[in-house]
């Protein structure tokens, strides 16, 4: 077993994803931790699997989890979650928007022992945004933030930083249960986590938008309607 496992959903991420696993890779190799790094690519249709392939050979503590073909974010966090070895199990955006050395920050609840699940924020009072979105997206998420607070996740203010830390066990057990496929996936996972009266932990990081970001209006229908799924599934009363 290892002692951490890095997971990188992937998809079409050629062009910018070897810098962040470089970054990751190089960050790690100073730390204690006996490591791994999963990218998991949701059926990438560009060079990306090539170029995970070829890093292989560089850095021995990469794999790569292929899924069959191209199903969302959500199926792509899933597989790899479920592949790692690590006692704890974090997952990256591929954009690097949270950097690395946020990553003690992060897992300190669960080394303590304080929580089994922590979560990056960028909306907390302690944050750092060192490079905002546009208007138009800040408005966007923290109207969708202030809906899914309301029908499902009272008191997670950013449910939806990619930027999350699992203990191990409790990786496995939530992420086999989970269905959903898309950007919402988040939510179906802090979800269970609620129902099952996991305790979570947010904490503070920086974070920097990048304008490749995949999150686009039009996902905004499908992701509402998840979300009401998702609450009638876990059948959570606010």
């Amino acid at each position: 077993m290892k002692d951490l496992s890095i997971i990188i959903p992937a998809y079409n991420e050629a062009k910018r994803i070897v810098p962040t696993i470089q970054n990751i890779n190089n960050y790690l190799a100073k730390t204690h931790y006996n490591y791994e790094i999963i990218v998991a690519d949701d059926g990438s249709t560009d060079d990306t699997i090539n170029i995970i392939k070829n890093l292989e050979i560089e850095i021995p503590e990469l794999r790569l989890m292929c899924c069959e073909s191209n199903k969302g974010k959500g199926q792509a966090v899933r597989v790899g979650m479920l592949a790692a070895e690590g006692r704890i199990r974090l997952f990256s955006d591929a954009d690097g928007a949270t950097p690395i050395e946020e990553l003690p920050n992060v897992l300190a609840p669960i080394e303590n022992k304080e929580a089994k699940i922590s979560i990056g924020s960028r909306y907390l009072a302690q944050s750092e945004i060192a490079k905002s979105q546009p208007f138009y997206r800040r408005a966007w998420s923290r109207l969708a933030n202030l809906f899914v607070q309301r029908l499902l996740l009272p008191g997670i203010v950013d449910p939806n930083c990619g930027f999350k830390a699992f203990d191990g066990k409790t990786a496995q057990f939530l992420f086999s249960q989970c269905t959903v496929n898309e950007w919402s996936f988040d939510l179906e996972v802090l979800g269970l986590a609620r129902k099952h009266g996991i305790i979570t932990h947010q904490i503070p990081v920086k974070w920097i938008h990048d304008e490749a970001s995949k999150g686009k209006l039009r996902h905004l229908p499908q992701e509402i309607k998840n979300l009401y799924t998702i609450r009638k599934r876990l059948n959570l009363s606010i």
